[in-house]
C-alpha cells in the first residue's frame, strides 16, 4: 500500500476515511527537521549552506514512516497547500531519502479542502515538489535565523533584560510602541456641538444638529468653549425655525467578501474575543475535520462550484429575493498566490452550525465563516436616506436632521461586519416632515467633546495594520502576535496591546542602531522579494548574500558600544515622552524630590527600566517610564510616629510601601506595610501610613466566646479574623471602619472550612467484635461503616431497610477484599512493645515535618487568610511546567 504522509493525526484520520484500506496514512506531526539552535547552522562562509537536524520528538514519527515504506516504497506527500506545507514535504523527502528504494516514486498532492471529492481528485493528479516554494521557505528560515542568532546577543550584551529580536516580530513590536508614543504625545482639544429636539406641527419629535452659525458653515472646532456654545444656543432659541428642504434618496450596501486569514482573525477577535492563536487553532480543527477549506490564505476568490452551492443554499433558506441575478465575483488582492488559493469557506454550504458535533469555540467560528460566506453571495441591502434642512428666515442659523429607513435587508439578514471603533453614523428613523412647515423647538442643548487619541491596537487591528504595510503573511500573523507577548514585550489588557517598558527599550535600541531592519518599508520589500522567490523570479541565495552584506556591517558597528552609551542614546530618544514640559516652565529633568539631581533613564536587574535621580543614593526618587508626571516613587519622609520614629514612603521590588524607622543591627527588618491596591501613592500621608503600620486592628472580643476579632489586609485582600476563621471584606477602607456588628455578620456568613460530619442514616448497633455499625450517606452513595471499613450498599438495597446481618456480610466481604481485618478503635489503643522502634521512627519523621507546620502558623500570624493557602503540589510543579515551555 502506498504511504501517504500528512501533518496531523486528525487530518490523517479524515483522509484515511476517504482513501480506505488501499493506502497507509501517517502523520509527521508538523516539521520533522529544523536548524539546530546554535551558531553555524547557517554557514555564511559556505554560500548559506544549512545544517538540518531531525528533532528529537520527530525521530519516532520518521521511524514509523520508514517502517511503512519497507513494504511499499511509494511515498505520497499530502501536506498543506502553502509554502510551509511544501517545506514540510521537502523535509520529509530529504529525511526519508536513505530509506527509499531505487526507483521508488515520491509524489506531492495538494487539496484545498479535506472532502472526498477534493482528496480523490488530488490523488489522481500528483505532481513534483515545487522547488521555488521550497526556496522561498529556505530564504525566510535563513533570514530569521541570521537575525535572531546575531541580533539577540547584541541585545543581551548592550541592553540588560532584553530577551530576543526577530526579523518581523521586532517590526510588529515597533508598530505597537509607535502607537503608544502617539497616544502619550496626544493633547486633547476641546470643542462643542449644539443639538436641538424639534417637533412637527402634529407633535412628532426629531433631533437635529447645528450646521450653520452666524451665516457660515459651522466647522468642528468653531465652538471652542462653553461660552461660545452658549451664544450658539441663544442664537437658535431666539429664532423661529422652518423646514427649508426634505431630500430622500435611495442607497445600498454590498456584502463583504468572504474570509481570508487576516479578516477571519480580525472578526474572530471583534465578535468572539478570540486571539490570533486561538482563532487559527479552532480553524485548524475545522479544516482537519473536513468542515472548511484551508485556513491560511490571502485569497478571497471562491471556486465556481462553491459559488453555485452558496446561491442554492441562500435560495433554500431565505428565498429567491435574496439571490442576486448574477454571482458575485471577488478579485484576489494578494500580490502572489503562493500562500494562496481560495477563500476560507464551508465545504458544504447546506451544513448549518447547529448540525456540527464539535467543541463550542469551533462551532462559533464555523458559524462566523458560514454566515460570512453566504452573505458574500447575497443581494445588497437597500435603504432610503433622508436629509432634512431647517433654518431661520435671516439665514443666520441652520440645522440638519438625518434619517434612514431599511427597505430590504438583503445580506444584513445573515451577517454584518463588526467595527473596532464605532462611528457616530446617524441612522435614526425620522417622522413625516414636509418642506415649509414650522419646526417647534422643544429643547436646545450644548454638548462638550474632546478629541480622542488613536486607539491602542487589538490583535485584530494589529494584524490589519501589518497586512496594510505588507508585513508578514497568513501563515505568520498568529505566531508574530503570540511571540511578542510571550517575550513580555507586550501585555494584553482588556483585549488591547500595551507595550511593556522592556518592549519600548528594545524598539528604541533597534530604531537607533538598526533603523533599516525595523523599518516598515524594508520589511515589506523583503516580503515582496520572498514572494518573488516563490514565483521563480529571484534566486534565494542572492537575496541572502545582499542582506547579509549590509546586516553584518551594521552588527560590527555596535561592537564597541558601552551600556552607558546605549542608555544615554535611549534616554535622549525618549526624552519628549519621559520629561514633558512642566506647567511652571521649569527644567523637566530636575528631580522633584531633592531639587538638585537630574532625572535620567536607568535599568533594573529584572530587565525593566525606570526614571531615577542622579543623586542616588542620597536621593532615592524613582518613577516608572509610564508613570504619571510628578509621581514620587522613591523615599519620602511622611513624618514621625508618637515615639519619634520616622515614617517613610519607599519603593521596593514588589511596589510602593511604608516603613517605620530604619534598618539597624537591633532591628534588621523594620515594620513595613504595602500600599493597598486602589490607593493612590501620591495621596499617601502620615495618617494613612500609620493606619497601615498599626494593622491588624482590634475590633473587640466576640460576644459569644470573648476571642478578639481583628481586621487586616493579607495576601488575598482585606479580611476580618476570629480565631482560626477568616472572612474577606469587599473594600480595603472597611478594614479601618468596620464595627463589631458588621464583623460578626461577615464572619457568620462565611461557611465553615471543611465538611461537617453527616448524621448517620441508621444506627445498626454493636459489631460482634466491638465498635458501632452505621449506615451513612457518602459522595458515591450510601454505605455501611464499621471502624475503618466502608462498604458501599448495592444499588437495589435501600439504606433505611439494611439489617445488621446484611451489614455484617457487606463488611466481611469488603474486609476480605482489602486483605486485612479492621479492628474497632478500642482494640487499636493498645500498642505492643515490639512496635516501639517503629513508633520512634514515626516520631522522628513527624519531627522532620514540624518546620512546615511552623511556617504555616507564621503565615497565619502575619495576617494571611488561612482559608486560601497555596497548594503545595502546585508550588512544586510550577517551575517544571515553566521550564518545559521555555525556548
Amino acid at each position: 500500500m502506498p504511504v501517504v504522509v500528512v501533518e496531523s493525526p486528525a487530518k490523517a484520520k479524515t483522509i484515511n476515511k476517504y482513501l480506505g484500506d488501499d493506502y497507509t496514512v501517517l502523520a509527521s506531526f508538523g516539521h520533522v527537521r529544523d536548524l539546530p539552535p546554535k551558531d553555524g547552522s547557517v554557514d555564511t562562509d559556505a554560500d548559506f549552506a544549512m545544517k538540518w537536524e531531525v528533532a528529537a520528538d520527530s525521530k519516532k514519527h520518521v521511524k514509523a514512516i520508514k517502517d511503512a515504506l519497507a513494504s511499499d516504497p511509494n511515498l505520497i506527500l499530502a501536506t498543506d497547500p502553502d509554502r510551509e506545507g511544501e517545506a514540510i514535504s521537502w523535509h520529509l523527502r530529504e529525511a526519508l531519502a536513505s530509506s527509499l528504494k531505487k526507483g521508488a516514486q515520491v509524489s506531492r498532492v495538494t487539496f484545498n479542502a479535506i472532502t472526498k471529492n477534493a482528496v480523490t481528485e488530488a490523488m489522481a493528479n500528483p505532481r513534483e515538489i515545487d522547488q521555488p516554494l521550497v526556496d522561498a521557505y529556505l530564504a525566510r528560515r535563513a533570514l530569521d535565523y541570521l537575525v535572531g542568532f546575531n541580533l539577540s546577543p547584541v541585545l543581551w550584551r548592550k541592553l540588560p533584560g532584553a530577551k530576543s529580536a526577530g526579523r518581523v516580530q521586532s517590526v510588529a513590536l515597533r508598530i505597537i510602541v509607535d502607537r503608544e508614543m502617539e497616544i502619550e504625545a496626544f493633547r486633547a482639544r476641546e470643542y462643542w456641538s449644539v443639538h436641538a429636539t424639534l417637533a412637527t406641527p402634529n407633535g412628532a419629535e426629531y433631533r437635529a444638529a447645528l450646521v450653520t452659525y452666524a451665516g457660515k458653515k459651522l466647522e468642528r472646532y468653531d465652538l471652542a468653549n462653553e461660552e461660545q456654545a452658549a451664544l450658539a444656543v441663544s442664537a437658535v432659541q431666539s429664532r423661529d425655525l422652518t423646514v427649508t428642504s426634505v431630500a430622500s434618496k435611495p442607497a445600498s450596501r454590498n456584502p463583504w467578501p468572504p474570509f481570508m486569514t487576516s479578516t477571519l482573525q480580525q472578526e474572530a477577535s471583534r465578535k468572539l474575543g478570540l486571539g490570533a492563536r486561538a482563532c487559527m487553532s479552532a480553524a485548524q480543527r475545522l479544516y482537519e475535520a473536513g468542515y472548511i477549506t484551508y485556513m491560511r490564505t490571502d485569497g478571497i476568490d471562491m471556486a465556481p462550484e462553491a459559488v453555485m452551492a452558496a446561491r442554492d443554499a441562500i435560495k433554500a433558506r431565505f428565498g429567491a429575493d435574496y439571490v442576486p441575478k448574477s454571482p458575485r465575483m471577488y478579485k484576489n488582492k494578494a500580490k502572489n498566490a503562493q500562500e494562496a488559493h481560495e477563500c476560507i469557506r464551508p465545504t458544504d454550504m447546506m451544513l448549518s452550525p447547529d448540525k456540527l458535533n464539535v467543541e463550542p469555540e469551533q462551532r462559533k467560528l464555523y458559524d462566523l465563516i458560514w454566515k460570512r460566506t453566504l452573505a458574500s453571495q447575497m443581494e445588497a441591502a437597500r435603504m432610503e436616506r433622508t436629509t432634512v434642512e431647517i433654518g431661520s428666515a435671516d439665514g443666520q442659523v441652520g440645522l440638519r436632521a438625518n434619517g434612514q429607513v431599511m427597505l430590504f435587508d438583503g445580506f444584513l439578514r445573515v451577517y454584518d461586519q463588526g467595527r473596532d471603533d464605532e462611528d457616530d453614523e446617524d441612522s435614526a428613523r425620522l417622522p413625516a416632515i414636509a418642506q415649509g412647515e414650522a419646526a417647534a423647538k422643544r429643547e436646545v442643548t450644548p454638548e462638550q467633546h474632546f478629541t480622542q487619541p488613536p486607539p491602542r491596537y487589538t490583535e485584530a487591528t494589529l494584524v490589519k495594520r501589518m497586512e496594510e504595510l505588507g508585513i508578514g503573511r497568513p501563515s505568520t500573523y498568529a505566531s508574530i502576535v503570540t511571540t511578542i507577548q510571550d517575550r513580555d514585550y507586550v501585555r494584553k489588557d482588556k483585549n488591547r496591546l500595551i507595550p511593556e517598558d522592556k518592549g519600548r527599550l528594545v524598539t528604541v535600541f533597534l530604531t537607533r542602531y538598526f533603523p533599516r531592519y525595523v523599518s516598515y518599508d524594508f520589511t515589506a520589500d523583503m516580503e515582496g522579494e520572498l514572494d518573488d522567490i516563490s514565483g521563480g523570479n529571484r534566486e534565494y541565495r542572492e537575496v541572502l548574500r545582499r542582506f547579509w552584506r549590509d546586516f553584518s556591517a551594521a552588527l560590527e558597528g555596535t561592537s564597541e558600544l558601552r551600556i552607558s552609551e546605549v542608555l544615554t542614546a535611549i534616554d535622549d530618544a525618549l526624552a519628549p515622552h519621559l520629561y514633558p514640559p512642566r506647567a511652571d516652565g521649569g527644567d523637566p529633568r530636575e528631580c522633584p524630590l531633592c531639587g538638585q539631581g537630574r532625572l535620567n533613564l536607568k535599568t533594573a536587574r529584572s530587565g525593566g527600566a525606570f526614571v531615577g535621580c542622579t543623586n542616588y543614593p542620597e536621593c532615592r526618587y524613582t518613577r516608572p517610564l509610564s508613570g504619571a508626571e510628578g509621581e514620587v516613587m522613591g523615599d519620602v519622609v511622611l513624618g514621625q510616629d508618637p515615639d519619634g520614629l520616622e515614617i517613610s514612603l519607599k519603593n521596593g521590588r514588589f511596589g510602593p510601601y511604608v516603613q517605620r524607622g530604619e534598618a539597624s543591627a537591633e532591628q534588621p527588618k523594620p515594620p513595613r506595610a504595602s500600599i493597598p491596591k486602589g490607593w493612590e501613592v501620591g495621596a499617601m500621608d502620615l495618617e494613612k501610613a500609620l493606619m497601615l503600620l498599626d494593622l491588624p486592628r482590634e475590633i473587640g472580643p466576640h460576644p459569644e466566646d470573648g476571642v478578639m476579632i481583628e481586621a487586616s489586609i493579607g495576601r488575598y485582600g482585606p479580611y476580618v479574623k476570629h480565631g482560626p476563621k477568616y472572612a474577606n471584606l469587599p473594600e480595603v477602607d472597611e478594614v479601618f471602619t468596620i464595627g463589631m456588628n458588621r464583623a460578626v455578620e461577615v464572619l457568620a456568613s462565611k461557611p465553615q472550612r471543611g465538611r461537617a460530619a453527616a448524621a448517620p442514616l441508621a444506627e445498626l448497633g454493636e459489631h460482634p467484635e466491638g465498635g458501632a455499625v452505621q449506615v451513612l450517606s457518602g459522595r458515591f452513595g450510601p454505605y455501611v461503616k464499621w471502624g475503618k471499613v466502608n462498604a458501599t450498599l448495592p444499588r437495589d438495597m435501600a439504606p433505611e431497610s439494611v439489617t445488621m446481618d446484611q451489614a455484617l456480610e457487606l463488611i466481611a466481604a469488603k474486609a476480605a477484599k482489602g486483605g486485612k481485618k479492621a479492628a474497632p478503635k478500642k482494640a487499636a489503643a493498645k500498642k505492643p512493645a515490639a512496635k516501639k522502634p517503629a513508633a520512634k521512627a514515626a516520631a522522628t519523621k513527624a519531627a522532620a515535618k514540624k518546620p512546615a507546620v511552623r511556617k504555616a502558623t507564621t503565615k497565619a500570624a502575619e495576617g494571611e487568610p488561612a482559608a486560601k493557602p497555596a497548594p503545595k503540589t502546585a508550588a512544586r510543579k510550577a517551575p517544571t511546567r515553566k521550564a518545559a515551555g521555555e525556548t
